[in-house]
């Protein structure tokens, strides 16, 4: 049967779109599927501020009346004026494991970056940095995560076949949390706050915690993510979309800051309990049962994911991931996580990646982000 490719155009479109990422997985017991209320704000202009300024087209692949692939194509002129690129990126690509689909997908992208005008393609990327990046390529028996992709194992044949080729690959560690900490870290915590005349910031809620740190929060990432991979600044806009789609189901004490005398974030550390269990309960809907299968995952779960970790880059290699660690290692323990697993990091993110040194750990999984020229 033909495949034929179609733009989305109308809000019933996009709703297959969604749904069609959700329900390829939904009886895979290793992917952590999204609320489709959530990628429905990602994908929608109107609510994600990166859709002001970025270029953005999204297709599905149908064969008959049954729609068997999709993917968006992006062109963020951020992150191209940054690098001094013209790449477009492609992301949010689904499809079955049939190549005549995933040929007729990227020749669709393809073709349309060509048509604007850009030398190259590379993916998966998403609008910026904080969306999900990388094909998984190792870890497919693996439990996935609210910030990772997980995709099945054709997914990689399918992307070289078409003559992509790697541009760069991240890494995940599985870290099993000490029941109890050693106490030089506490020691080495203590004597790097004094040095350098830091502290633990305290909140009581949610809303101080936005209303005095998210958006100071957001500014060191900004700082700290500089000179990364297909690095797209964020502007106030998006740095509150981000502080709304990150903050409202955190967790107080799986959150630390770490402020200076004028109260500035110098570092962070923001983790959540795994929800993936959760998410696949849930199906891709909040109502009427997914809130309490995720609020139950928030209150208990055997795992805690490191989603966003930082330090100022005036302060890198001088200890101070040391005061995250004492402030969160203990917490975890209390809380009964059983291991603590990282967000992708860049293989050349070697200051990311030495700092599991002091600890036991594993690396689990790769995924890979790949190029093709046009």
């Amino acid at each position: 049967m033909t495949v034929e490719i179609k733009q989305v155009k109308t809000k019933k479109d996009l709703s297959k779109f969604i749904w069609f990422g959700i329900d390829l997985y939904k009886n895979c017991k290793f992917a952590a599927p999204p609320l489709y209320l959530d990628d429905k704000k990602n994908l929608t202009k109107g609510i994600n501020p990166s859709l002001d300024f970025c270029d953005a087209v999204y297709f599905l692949a149908y064969k008959g009346n049954e729609v068997v692939g999709r993917i968006a194509v992006i062109i963020n002129p951020v992150a191209n004026g940054t690098w001094n690129l013209h790449q477009a990126r492609f992301g949010w690509v689904d499809f079955i494991d049939d190549m005549e689909v995933s040929k007729a997908l990227f020749d669709t992208a393809c073709e349309w970056a060509r048509n604007s005008g850009m030398r190259a393609i590379h993916g998966p990327l998403g609008f910026t940095d904080f969306d999900h990046e990388g094909t998984l390529i190792r870890g497919f028996d693996q439990r996935g995560t609210l910030g990772a992709i997980y995709n099945y194992e054709y997914y990689p044949k399918h992307i070289e076949a078409y003559g992509f080729s790697k541009d760069i690959d991240w890494n995940e560690y599985k870290v099993p949390v000490p029941e109890v900490f050693p106490e030089r870290f506490f020691r080495i915590a203590e004597i790097v706050q004094k040095k350098h005349k830091l502290r633990v910031a305290k909140f009581k809620s949610r809303r101080e915690l936005v209303r005095k740190y998210a958006s100071k929060m957001f500014d060191l990432l900004n700082e700290c993510y500089q000179d990364l991979y297909g690095f797209s600044k964020l502007n106030e806009k998006q740095k509150m979309f981000y502080i709304n789609l990150y903050f409202g189901i955190a967790r107080l004490d799986t959150v630390a800051i770490i402020v200076n005398e004028k109260d500035d974030v110098m570092a962070l550390g923001i983790s959540l309990p795994n929800v993936t269990d959760a998410l696949q309960k849930a199906k891709g809907k909040l109502f009427p049962f997914g809130w309490y299968y995720l609020l139950k995952a928030l209150r208990k779960s055997d795992a805690i994911d490191l989603y966003l970790m930082g330090v100022h880059p005036s302060l890198q290699g001088k200890g101070v991931n040391s005061i995250i660690f004492a402030e969160l290692m203990p917490v975890y323990a209390k809380n009964g996580y059983k291991y603590a697993e990282s967000n992708p990091e860049l293989e050349n993110n070697t200051k990311m990646s030495s700092q599991w040194s002091d600890f036991e750990h594993e690396c689990h999984k790769t995924r890979r982000v790949y190029i093709k020229n046009l």
